[in-house]
């Protein structure tokens, strides 16, 4: 097992915010904490237990299509499964070394992604056998000043995007859970 496991795992779900009333119910009384509830070319809501500390998260997307599963099953349901690397060399080393040398199907080459986080560094590929979509992603535990600049500026970029837009994202994309005595 590697150091830190899983980066994040993102659901699609039907009856979306159904689902996240349930989730921000589920997650508050966990602990967890809510961020980023922005549509940026896709909606998702997403929970982590360390916020603001970067580590493992869950993200829930609206489903497009599909029905509701059944665990028993074993019927595929997740968007994609992202893995943590250990720095973007080792990124951009499993794009090289293993993806395209086994022939995998990469869907995006290694490349920063400063939306998402600062620092924000990935690669994505399909699973050649069950087309499960993984991502491999590296996100600094103190990202640089040029990482936070770079996160900023593509932060103001969605905010002109989006006028409808009351509040800048780094503020509206945090959100309160109901806690455990709120729900008593």
């Amino acid at each position: 097992m590697r150091w830190k496991g899983i980066h994040h795992v993102e659901f699609s779900v039907l009856r979306y915010e159904e689902s996240i009333a349930f989730f921000d119910r589920m997650f508050g009384w966990l602990g967890y904490q809510s961020f980023w509830t922005l549509d940026i070319g896709y909606r998702s809501t997403y929970y982590m237990a360390r916020l603001p500390f970067f580590h493992s998260y869950i993200g829930i997307q609206p489903a497009e299509t599909g029905d509701r599963l059944n665990p028993d099953a074993h019927a595929t349901g997740i968007h994609h499964i992202a893995l943590w690397a250990r720095n973007r060399r080792e990124v951009d080393d499993f794009h090289r070394d293993f993806l395209l040398r086994n022939q995998v199907k990469v869907t995006e080459p290694p490349a920063e992604y400063p939306v998402y986080a600062p620092g924000y560094y990935a690669v994505f590929f399909d699973d050649p056998f069950t087309g499960i979509h993984f991502e491999l992603s590296h996100t600094p535990t103190i990202p640089s000043l040029s990482d936070l600049r770079g996160w900023l500026g593509a932060l103001k970029g969605e905010w002109k995007r989006h006028p409808e837009w009351k509040e800048p994202p780094w503020k509206a994309g945090i959100r309160r859970l109901p806690s455990r005595t709120d729900q008593r």
